[in-house]
C-alpha cells in the first residue's frame, strides 16, 4: 500500500522538516526506521512511519494537519476523539476488533491527541490498519456496495452520539444554500474576469435555484433529523480487508459534524456512481451508473439497518442530486476566484470538473424517475 519508502533522515530534513521533532512526542513503539508520504489525498501531509522493536515491525499513519482548511483544529482532534471513542466502544460491545473497525488515535508522550511543533503546525497520528486498503475507483459493483454499507453502518453505530456536542470544523460545509451564496458573490465580483467565458455553466446553476433548499429546509425546521456526518464518503474514504473483500474501517474523519445522512449518502454517489473521472474533459462519457446507484441504495440502507426515519429515504435520490450540483458549484466558485481552494493540475482544471458534475446533474435528471423508484 503506498508509495516507496524513502530514507527517514532525508524526508526529516527536507519538505517537512518538522517531522523528527513531531514523531519524538508520540508513544509509538520501537524506535523510528523509514517515513514516506503516503497517499494521494489533496489536504493534510500524509506520511506512513514504520518502526522496528526487535524483530517486529509497527507501522503508523502520520499527518500535519492543513489548519488553512481547518481553522479550528483542536475542535476538529475533540471531534475525532470523541467519534472514535463511541465508536470502539460500540464496536467492542458487539465483539469486533476496535483496532481495525475505527481509527486509533496515538496519545502524545504528554497525554494529548496531537501535537502542536516549534513552527505552529499541527500533528496526529494513528494505528495504520494492515491488509486493508482503499479503492478511488470501484474495481466491482461489490466494492461499492461494501463501501456504502460501511458509510451506513457508520450512521447506525452513531445513531444515539450526541451531536451538539460536534464542533462544525468547516461551518455550512454542506449548507447548499449558503453555497450558492458564495457562488453568486464570486459571479458578480468576477475577481478574475472569467465569468464572461462561462456563461452557460453560471445559467446552468442559476435555473436551479429553486431546487436548492429542498433538504436543508427539511434539516431546519425537523422534517429530519440532525445526525453524526463523515461529510466526504468517497469510495476511498472506507478501507476494504484485502483478503475478505468485505468494508473494515470509515477513514478521513476531519469533516465529522453535525448534518443530515441525505448528504452523506448523496456525496457517494456523486464521486462513486459517475461513469467518468471527477475532471473529465470528454463529458459524452459522464453518466449516472444506475447499477452502482442501486448497489449503494442496497448497502447504504442495510448498514443503517432502520435507522433512518421515511423522510430521509425519500430524500435520498435529492441527495446525490444536490451534493453533485454544490461540488460543481464550488468548483466553479473556485475557478472564477482564481483557484484559491482546490490544488489544480493543469489551466482550467476547476473548470472542467464543474463540467463534469454538471454534466452528471444533468445525467440524473433523465434518470430521476428511475432513482426514485428504486429508492
Amino acid at each position: 500500500m503506498g508509495g516507496s519508502i524513502v530514507d527517514y533522515q532525508k524526508i526529516a530534513t527536507g519538505a517537512c522538516e518538522k517531522i523528527e521533532e513531531a514523531v519524538s512526542q508520540f508513544c509509538v513503539e520501537g524506535i523510528p526506521s523509514e517515513c514516506a508520504r503516503y497517499g494521494n489525498g489533496h489536504i493534510n501531509d500524509t506520511f506512513l512511519l514504520c518502526t522496528e522493536e526487535g524483530e517486529q515491525r509497527h507501522q503508523y499513519i502520520l499527518q500535519r494537519m492543513n489548519t488553512h482548511v481547518f481553522q479550528d483544529p483542536g475542535g476538529l482532534m475533540q471531534n475525532i476523539s470523541g467519534v472514535t471513542a463511541y465508536l470502539r466502544d460500540q464496536i467492542v460491545r458487539a465483539g469486533g476488533d476496535a483496532q481495525r473497525e475505527t481509527l486509533t488515535l496515538i496519545r502524545t508522550k504528554a497525554g494529548a491527541d496531537y501535537y502542536v511543533d516549534s513552527l505552529g503546525s499541527w500533528w496526529r497520528m494513528y494505528l495504520f490498519i494492515t491488509d486493508a486498503v482503499g479503492y478511488d475507483v470501484a474495481e466491482s459493483k461489490e466494492d461499492f456496495y461494501q463501501s456504502a454499507k460501511a458509510f451506513g453502518h457508520f450512521q447506525r453505530l452513531l445513531d444515539a452520539y450526541p451531536v451538539s456536542e460536534l464542533t462544525e470544523t468547516i461551518p455550512d460545509f454542506h449548507n447548499t444554500p449558503k453555497r450558492f451564496e458564495a457562488f453568486c458573490r464570486a459571479v458578480e465580483t468576477d475577481a478574475c474576469g472569467r465569468a464572461k467565458h462561462v456563461g452557460s455553466e453560471i445559467a446552468f446553476v442559476m435555473d436551479r435555484k429553486a431546487e436548492l433548499s429542498v433538504v436543508m429546509d427539511r434539516l431546519q425546521n425537523g422534517e429530519i433529523p440532525y445526525r453524526v456526518t463523515h461529510n466526504d464518503t468517497k469510495l476511498n474514504n472506507v478501507l476494504i480487508d484485502t483478503r475478505s473483500g468485505e468494508a473494515v474501517c470509515v477513514i478521513d474523519l476531519d469533516t465529522v459534524m453535525p448534518g443530515t445522512a441525505v448528504f452523506d449518502f448523496g456525496d457517494s454517489i456523486r464521486f462513486g456512481a459517475n461513469t467518468a473521472e471527477e475532471d473529465e474533459r470528454d463529458l459524452s462519457k459522464v453518466s449516472l451508473s444506475l447499477p452502482l446507484y442501486e448497489a449503494y441504495v442496497s448497502g447504504f440502507l442495510e448498514g443503517c439497518a432502520g435507522s433512518l426515519t421515511d423522510a430521509e429515504i425519500r430524500l435520498l435520490p435529492w441527495g446525490a442530486k444536490l451534493m453533485t450540483l454544490e461540488c460543481g458549484m464550488r468548483f466553479l466558485t473556485d475557478y472564477l476566484e482564481g483557484d484559491r481552494y482546490f490544488r489544480i493540475h493543469r489551466p482550467e482544471h476547476n473548470l472542467d470538473r464543474a463540467r463534469t458534475q454538471f454534466a452528471l446533474v444533468a445525467d440524473m435528471e433523465r434518470k430521476w424517475d428511475a432513482m426514485k423508484r428504486f429508492v
